[in-house]
């Protein structure tokens, strides 16, 4: 494994385990036991994917069974919109985050959209940090442009941007402006997020070949080598093993480039984050009463 070191001197995975749309508690909470058993001690959630409590308790029975202690674990998750409209709402969200997965504190926390009042959410957030709660704070889906006002507004910069990262949106200009900040980026959707299919992709075959490797564990090496966190997703036991098997080779430079050529620029995003249908749609969706 190898890590990133956060602003604040702190060693996040460069791999982790997602569980974005794992809704069934037990599937959770067996996947995640599972990753945390392949090795992965990253485990990345979100107030809105509904399964923080399912996450909480595969941790806890990740460390009694000796598999790893808490503090080898870096647990990450995400602050929904619903909860920044102001610094209050914020603040029992964070709580509440924490409550849920039954830990004392979160390894990162992120705020999961650029919407609502953000601002005022950050300021509860940069609170938590100060108090301990919040071992790191950073934001995620934070394009180029706006990430960049926030950087030069807030009094903490954010240590980590999640976005949406692989070979058909490469992101090349966020990668950019992320490095100007000193800001960690963090793949979502790293092999694709089911809109594009790379293992059906006859030049990433034959690098997978070459190197006898998964088209999958080519395209998270990928994104590895571009200094970029990876967080796949499985809830098969083997597919998830076999993600975590990605540290043994070395993509070469034109390897690299190939890749990279899969560019479809924001043509490749699964998520619309310009379209204001969408916009309108997370301001109104309630994970909670």
């Amino acid at each position: 494994m190898e890590y990133k070191v956060l602003t604040n001197g702190i060693k996040m995975p460069m791999e982790g385990f997602g569980v974005f749309q794992v809704r069934d508690k037990e599937e959770c909470k067996e996947s995640v036991l599972n990753a945390i058993r392949a090795g992965y001690r990253l485990i990345d959630t979100a107030a809105s994917y509904t399964n923080e409590d399912a996450v909480g308790e595969a941790v806890r029975e990740a460390i009694a069974e000796g598999i790893c202690t808490r503090e080898e674990l870096f647990i990450t998750s995400k602050m929904w919109v619903q909860d920044m409209q102001n610094y209050e709402m914020a603040k029992k969200a964070i709580d509440h985050s924490i409550e849920t997965l039954g830990v004392e504190y979160l390894d990162l926390y992120l705020l999961h959209q650029a919407m609502k009042d953000y601002f005022s959410a950050w300021r509860a957030m940069e609170d938590a940090y100060k108090e301990g709660k919040l071992r790191a704070i950073g934001v995620s889906n934070f394009y180029p442009h706006v990430l960049a006002n926030f950087c030069e507004t807030v009094a903490i910069r954010p240590m980590v941007n999640q976005i949406e990262m692989h070979p058909y949106f490469t992101q090349e200009p966020a990668l950019k402006v992320m490095e100007e900040y000193q800001i960690v980026p963090e793949a979502w959707a790293p092999l694709g997020g089911g809109r594009h299919n790379p293992f059906e992709n006859e030049m990433v075959k034959e690098i997978a070949d070459v190197h006898g490797k998964t088209v999958g564990q080519i395209v998270l090496r990928w994104n590895v080598q571009r200094g970029v966190v990876v967080i796949p997703k499985s809830v098969h036991k083997t597919r998830i093993e076999e993600n975590f098997q990605i540290w043994d080779f070395t993509l070469t430079e034109e390897e690299m480039q190939r890749i990279s050529s899969l560019d479809l620029g924001y043509q490749g995003t699964a998520v619309k984050h310009f379209d204001p249908e969408f916009v309108k749609m997370c301001n109104t969706r309630k994970i909670h009463e």
